[in-house]
């Protein structure tokens, strides 16, 4: 009885060892699968120590992706890539967009981003332009699309109707300011980004302000960019728009020199001589009374709200400050107007400043 209990005892620790032994092997090969995994998976993929970015155009496939995505990674990275866009069929479904490898990265991370077409958005600037060509090719710079093919959805009436506008009115939508974007998005998307965020800015106040000078939200803005022609000199810019919306409350020829140069796209005149006034032309306001027909440039906020809330004066005329500081001499009567006009001139003259 004494020698089977001694047997059972040792085949019980021969097992319990042999289950050790087992545990052990099962646990290194975990942990051995873990490093691996770690080592081709998991591990920071990028091999240049800053953030780079992917560009994935509609025009790839799965060997330019590899070719994009292995200039910027490390080899053992891009093999444990390899791995998951091959078991996951990626090639079947890849998706354009801008893609960062930052510093901390993986392989299976942006395995992840990529399948799903998780891009990472990029700031856009709006500038303050007055065409829309300019436009196009200042905003399209670094997106996906082109220039002309973003000045043509711009120029497109049947687009701009979709969005409640247009061509001429257009650009007003876009307001200066920067942007968080995809870098795949559409003129259509685009012009719908920038409706959203003028309908953001045209809140129930401002637009009972627009009222209230007998302005809707789009003649506020047009309103808004001759002032941002007329003065860079911000605490003036209210009065400007107050000395506009006089004339218009009176039915008086607004005459904004910025639209004539507007109307012939002779920005750099530095003189508007009298030849130039008799321009046939919508948008010359010494021949054709009110606003014209849309903005000189797309205005910054700033200028929107020097309209909505203007300087209360009696001033209907203004002269550029004949000392060159960008502010203006402002009059109440013709008489006084032509002193400051007559200033303005000889300093021109003495200056040599012809046109």
């Amino acid at each position: 009885m004494k020698k089977k209990t001694q047997k059972r005892k040792k085949s019980t620790s021969k097992r319990k060892k042999q289950l050790k032994r087992i545990g052990l092997t099962v646990g290194l090969l975990a942990l051995l699968a873990v490093a691996v995994g770690w080592y081709f998976l998991w591990s920071p993929m990028n091999a240049t120590g800053k953030t780079q970015y992917v560009y994935i155009d509609q025009d790839d496939n799965i060997d330019s992706v590899y070719a994009k995505v292995g200039a910027v990674s490390k080899g053992r990275s891009m093999t444990g890539f390899k791995l998951l866009a091959g078991s996951g069929k990626y090639a079947d479904n890849i998706h354009k967009g801008r893609y960062a490898i930052d510093e901390s990265i993986s392989a299976y991370r942006l395995y992840q981003k990529l399948k799903v077409g998780e891009q990472t958005p990029l700031n856009v600037t709006v500038p303050s332009v007055r065409t829309l060509d300019v436009l196009a090719a200042r905003v399209s710079k670094k997106l996906e699309m082109d220039s002309v093919t973003l000045y043509r959805a711009l120029s497109d009436p049947a687009m701009c109707k979709k969005f409640d506008t247009d061509t001429a009115n257009v650009i007003g939508l876009f307001l200066p300011e920067t942007y968080s974007m995809n870098w795949d998005v559409t003129p259509e998307e685009l012009i719908g980004r920038m409706k959203k965020e003028s309908d953001k800015y045209w809140t129930d106040e401002r637009k009972a302000q627009a009222k209230a000078q007998g302005l809707t939200p789009a003649e506020a803005v047009t309103l808004a960019s001759i002032v941002a022609e007329e003065t860079n000199n911000k605490e003036e810019k209210p009065s400007v728009a107050g000395l506009y919306l006089n004339r218009l409350k009176i039915n008086m020829l607004l005459q904004a020199d910025p639209t004539v140069k507007f109307a012939l796209k002779n920005f750099g005149a530095k003189r508007v001589l009298n030849s130039m006034l008799t321009v046939d032309n919508p948008y010359n306001t010494y021949k054709y009374a009110g606003l014209p027909p849309g903005p000189i440039r797309n205005p910054e906020r700033v200028n929107i709200d020097a309209v909505l809330q203007p300087a209360q004066h009696d001033y209907l005329y203004m002269c550029a400050k004949e000392t060159f500081d960008g502010t203006h001499n402002f009059a109440k009567t013709m008489a006084e107007h032509q002193v400051n006009a007559r200033r303005y001139a000889q300093a021109l003259n003495e200056r040599g400043i012809k046109k």
